[in-house]
């Protein structure tokens, strides 16, 4: 593994960093919290500017609208988003999920209708996994799909949808084989957001998030085509749209994360403590050490799963090892930062810079993308090759 950039890297982080410090907009004077049509209006313009510059899909092939580069080009272009403080990504799920398992299960036809106009976020995704009672059993999912002539007829519910209230399309797991073994009768349709019977309900987390929602179906017909893959051949698409975007935890993750610490290390001069500063803790210095060397092997372990894709490997277990690892940290670094602000942890503003938000959020992070505890058995059995946990 040599993390020593090539010519063509280092060109390339230059050309984006100079395209970023043009073109990221101003912050958006609203709140984030409120998922409004005016923050819509403003991510998606910031989407189609991204689109326009060549930065959205740089994995894909050329002809579906990417520029065919490698997985090391994609984390630079999370990193220098992340140290430009630039928007988020509206249609980021469909770019990092969605649209590399269209063109991997999908027709000609699929491709050439859903992927240039989800890049442009001129169509947003969303993704229809988890189910009140199938989260980290996705095989447990109860939404049906029964085959009525040239459409497929659904009803159900599935939850934790993120930007399913803007979203224009899901990509839905549904059960269209109850007889068989439960891993082998699930299909992916392509389902249309507009349709007549389908409903969503935001869901507020205690952040003051709301890109959550509930999506129900009510006798939501879908044409056949929309199948992406076979029939009853859902679990091989689903698994691929999971490995990309457990793939896609990298730098900017290591950033946003390096972030926190950096401010957690400033934080704790002007911080006071009985004989002096907090920085004068040993305590406290120690803690933010460890936090500072898990992230350094956080960073490592992602280049070594870089690496592994970037000589022609397809997304593993690393994966689940990244996610696994980075939410447990986030959760730890946040913890770490309010236990040293003490009462200032209870501040948005000033030295606790918006402690709460950071703290409250990084609790999610252990649930969505696979709980801690799934991943854990993945990582035990297709790592460590131990028996199924039952």
């Amino acid at each position: 593994m040599d993390l020593n950039p090539t010519p063509h890297e280092r060109a390339f982080r230059e050309e984006l960093r100079a395209w970023l410090a043009s073109n990221v907009p101003a912050p958006y004077e609203g709140s984030l919290a409120e998922e409004s049509p005016a923050l819509v209006a403003y991510l998606r313009a910031w989407q189609r500017r991204l689109y326009e510059g060549g930065w959205l899909g740089l994995t894909w092939p050329k002809e579906y609208g990417g520029r065919g580069l490698g997985p090391v080009e994609q984390s630079i272009f999370m990193e220098e988003m992340a140290l430009a403080s630039a928007p988020q990504v509206l249609g980021l799920v469909g770019i990092a999920l969605i649209g590399p398992t269209i063109i991997a299960h999908g027709t000609e036809v699929q491709k050439r209708q859903y992927i240039a106009p989800m890049l442009a976020g001129d169509k947003i995704w969303c993704q229809g996994y988890s189910e009140p009672n199938a989260g980290s059993d996705l095989g447990a999912l109860t939404t049906r799909a029964v085959a009525d002539g040239d459409h497929f007829v659904v009803n159900g519910q599935k939850v934790w949808t993120s930007f399913a209230h803007v979203a224009d399309y899901c990509f839905a797991l549904v059960r269209t084989d109850p007889s068989v073994a439960k891993y082998k009768g699930i299909t992916c349709l392509l389902i249309d957001m507009k349709s007549p019977g389908v409903s969503t309900r935001p869901l507020r987390m205690m952040s003051g998030d709301a890109d959550f929602s509930e999506v129900f179906f009510t006798d939501v017909r879908v044409p056949a085509s929309q199948v992406l893959g076979e029939v009853n051949g859902g679990w091989i698409v689903g698994m691929t749209a999971l490995m990309h975007e457990r793939a896609n935890l990298g730098g900017g993750a290591q950033v946003a994360l390096a972030r926190l610490v950096d401010h957690l290390a400033e934080a704790v001069h002007t911080l006071p403590r009985a004989h002096g500063s907090a920085a004068e803790d040993p305590l406290v210095r120690q803690k933010i050490a460890s936090i500072w060397i898990e992230l350094e092997v956080f960073r490592l372990t992602a280049a070594r799963a870089l690496s592994r894709v970037g000589a022609g490997g397809q997304p593993g277990p690393e994966g689940s090892i990244l996610k696994l690892f980075y939410s447990d940290l986030a959760q730890r670094a946040a913890q770490s930062l309010m236990e040293i602000l003490g009462p200032y942890g209870q501040l948005t503003s000033g030295p606790s810079g918006n402690a709460p938000y950071s703290y409250l959020r990084s609790r999610g992070g252990t649930i969505e993308g696979g709980t801690s505890e799934m991943l854990r058995n993945t990582v035990a059995q297709r790592v460590l090759g131990l028996p199924k946990s039952y």
